[in-house]
């Protein structure tokens, strides 16, 4: 089963294959990844801002420039926001948001551990349709559960990570079958170690099971050392080069 590249239909997906930069390091500590991301011409739909653990205690001048750059790029900024796998109290997630809404002025929020059973679910769509009222209704919503949930989930946002890990499983990697009744652009995958002599493999395995937005990195992920993610992958510019509007297998 296959999904159709292109131009996508529904609201709120995106409509090429591009790059969403699930969360770099501190723009201090990171300033190349970032400044890549405002490079112009390159294909990002999203980038997630984690300044600590969630907006932090108080506005970081860093963080207010580095957002700032991203949305005069054109690239939409997502506040990170850890559902804990539904653990986190309701009041607590919708203040955080509040401060990433006030400072930051993001464009949506990144749902981080987002619950994947169908008991959650209610609660998953509480906090999702409260954060879109916060926005005013235009917030990108992405739920950052790493597999592939219940069916019902696909509802509650704009966007689903129904893959995250390595390469040794992506490349064998299953599409759900209830995947293939949504657009192009409506899940997105997370790829770590994956080899430069098999990039082109990863990008088709994407498109065939309908994901218009990933992130794939040369870099190991390593238990209890840094995110395989925070970094640019080393070979960034042929993803740059390989992807973007019109593009298609």
């Amino acid at each position: 089963m296959s999904h159709l590249t292109g131009a996508a239909t529904a609201t709120g997906a995106v409509r090429a294959l591009g790059v969403g930069a699930p969360g770099y390091g501190h723009p201090l500590l990171a300033p190349v990844e970032w400044a890549e991301l405002t490079r112009p011409g390159t294909p990002v739909h999203w980038a997630v801002l984690n300044v600590a653990e969630g907006p932090g205690s108080r506005p970081d001048p860093h963080c207010l420039e580095t957002a700032a750059r991203l949305r005069h790029a054109g690239v939409r900024v997502l506040g990170h926001l850890d559902l804990a796998h539904g653990a986190r109290p309701f009041g607590e997630l919708v203040s955080q948001a509040q401060r990433f809404v006030d400072w930051y002025r993001i464009g949506g929020f990144y749902l981080d551990r987002c619950p994947t059973e169908r008991t959650d679910l209610p609660g998953v769509r509480r906090v999702t349709a409260t954060l879109s009222a916060l926005l005013g209704g235009d917030a990108h919503l992405v739920l950052g559960q790493g597999r592939h949930p219940h069916p019902g989930y696909a509802e509650a946002a704009d966007q689903l990570v129904t893959f995250s890990g390595p390469w040794t499983d992506y490349r064998w990697s299953q599409v759900a079958e209830w995947t293939a009744s949504y657009p192009e652009g409506k899940f997105a995958h997370f790829v770590h170690g994956v080899p430069r002599t098999h990039l082109d493999e990863a990008l088709r395995i994407a498109r065939w099971q309908g994901a218009g937005t990933i992130f794939f990195t040369d870099r190991a992920g390593v238990p209890g050392q840094n995110d395989p993610f925070h970094s640019l992958p080393g070979y960034w510019d042929e993803i740059v080069s390989r992807i973007g509007p019109g593009v298609s297998e």
